[in-house]
């Protein structure tokens, strides 16, 4: 176990991040799981959380029902989420890069196109929402017009800021989380006694006794789907842990890094039961809101919210979109610049960011934005998902043991090194990931917006998600077991249920590379 080096003093706020997806040195890692916690839990404490909360009732499911598959998304989704976040601590680097030990070093890439995806949509959400929620409580209380011109500068102007705290990088972004964690969760509760009043934990949804068969035989598709939408909250988080974990030092005991990560999902029930239950309250008194042909949660919100409450939501609205669109944007900008080495982290950060906004516009303005929102997030957590799984049953059969020097192969446009595998690309990773996504895919069931060629077999219940899981699980053990890889990927330890071969290992050419093999960096297994 190699000592705790010395620490240098955090750079200040408006000192613009140099770091882009390389290793950060032993001495800059100051963060803390508490703050992981602040980050993943103030990314998601936000307002388009609350409209992803809200998608129970649009789905017609009564409140208790809508908790149930609240819940249910919530905690699958922590689980599934919270092991990603050791990759940052033990490799230093972003989990797209750690994703070069498993799927190559060029397979890799599959990570940079999967945050990339995860990006636009949720930042698309945080601006959508964030946006109107502005707009809608400007009018009410200066009688600003609702207009498009007044969404279009309302959306420009929001983007602005963030991509703004998104070059200036995680430092500035980290102290806008810290703001946002407190601000918005008292913001919250206040909302919780504005709508006090009004709630009934009664609402009935559309599955009632008195519902038509055809009525009833939609409850399944329509629960499974609001727990999906819900799970794809903390799933969306997968490939962006690394990004802030890398900050916190090797030496933490993994355990609190993973329960940090873990305690932020669960802690996200605040905005979700505010969704929900704001939610039902608009369903049973502006249904007009909630009708499945074009719902409208922020302005229905707006509807019934007492006018003290105004100034709140567009705080609300503000504090939040921030955090979600802060943590969406900064990740997949610093791993851009990666993919494409000619881009600095500012220039790739710019560059998505104005490709995300103009989703957004065409989003808002050309398409049916809720419809497409709800299929582009089931659609990403089933190909991110057993991406995940690749990634963690990767951790565990490596027992945790990695060579942070290797991985920044691609990074540095060199060849060769312990992750090369066949040209760059380990099949066996790509296969498992590939397949169970496909599959996935195939078996998707989003009543009335996207249904796979295979997804009416279990009676129109989305079993896509846990299909995949499962399949990208097996393959992805049993291509280790029948096809070893080389011995050098393990640790001293040796592999844990995989098998091995002794191959050599191809020596690290290109630029600055140092003649024979580097030495692996000494990594402590943490607790």
């Amino acid at each position: 176990m190699s000592p705790q080096p010395d620490t240098s003093p955090a750079p200040s706020l408006t000192e613009v991040e140099t770091h882009g997806v390389d290793r950060i040195p032993d001495a800059e890692r100051t963060a803390t799981p508490l703050d992981l916690f602040r980050l993943a839990f103030g990314g998601a404490n936000t307002f388009s959380t609350c409209v992803l909360g809200a998608f129970p009732i649009l789905f017609g499911l009564s409140f208790w029902q809508g908790l149930a598959a609240t819940l249910l998304g919530v905690v699958a989704g922590a689980l599934i989420l919270c092991p990603m976040a050791v990759f940052g601590p033990v490799n230093g680097t972003n989990n797209a890069v750690s994703s070069s030990a498993h799927l190559g070093v060029h397979g890799r890439v599959i990570g940079s196109f999967l945050s990339l995806l995860t990006a636009i949509a949720f930042f698309s959400i945080s601006v959508w929402s964030s946006g109107d929620a502005l707009v809608g409580g400007a009018h009410r209380l200066f009688g600003l017009p609702r207009g498009d011109l007044s969404y279009v500068v309302a959306y420009a102007l929001f983007a602005c800021l963030v991509l703004a705290v998104c070059v200036y990088g995680f430092r500035f972004m980290l102290f806008v989380n810290k703001v946002a964690v407190a601000a918005a969760s008292l913001l919250f509760l206040l909302g919780a006694i504005a709508f006090a009043g009004d709630f009934d934990p009664s609402y009935a949804g559309v599955f009632t006794d008195s519902a038509d068969a055809a009525t009833q035989s939609l409850f399944w598709p329509s629960f499974i789907g609001a727990a999906l939408i819900v799970l794809s909250n903390p799933v969306s988080f997968g490939a962006f842990l690394g990004d802030w974990s890398r900050y916190i030092p090797a030496s933490t005991p993994r355990r609190k890094v993973i329960g940090a990560a873990f305690l932020s999902q669960i802690a996200t029930l605040l905005p979700f039961l505010f969704g929900l239950s704001t939610a039902s309250i608009i369903a049973a008194k502006a249904p007009d809101y909630v009708d499945p042909a074009a719902p409208d949660f922020v302005g229905g919100l707006l509807a019934i919210s007492p006018g003290w409450f105004f100034l709140p939501v567009c705080l609300i609205a503000l504090i939040g979109g921030m955090s979600t669109g802060t943590t969406a944007l900064y990740g997949t900008g610093l791993d851009f610049s990666s993919v494409f080495p000619r881009l600095s982290r500012v220039q790739a950060t710019l560059f998505v960011g104005v490709l995300s906004i103009a989703f957004i516009f065409i989003g808002r303005f050309g398409l049916n934005l809720v419809q497409s929102i709800s299929t582009f997030a089931t659609m990403i957590i089933t190909c991110t998902t057993p991406w995940m799984v690749v990634m963690m049953l990767g951790f565990w059969t490596r027992r945790g043991w990695y060579d942070p020097d290797a991985l920044q192969v691609f990074n540095r446009r060199q060849r060769g090194g312990r992750y090369w595998f066949a040209h760059g690309w380990n099949w066996r990773g790509m296969t498992a990931w590939w397949v169970s996504a496909v599959i996935g895919v195939l078996f998707t069931n989003i009543p009335g917006q996207f249904v796979g060629p295979l997804g009416d077999l279990a009676d129109g219940v989305d079993i896509g998600l846990p299909l995949s899981l499962v399949v990208a699980a097996v393959l992805f053990l049993s291509l280790l077991r029948l096809f070893p890889e080389p011995r050098a990927v393990y640790g001293p330890e040796g592999a844990r249920l995989a098998r091995t071969v002794d191959v050599p290992v191809p020596p690290i050419t290109g630029p600055g590379a140092e003649s024979g093999e580097p030495e692996p960096v000494a990594v402590t297994n943490g607790g």
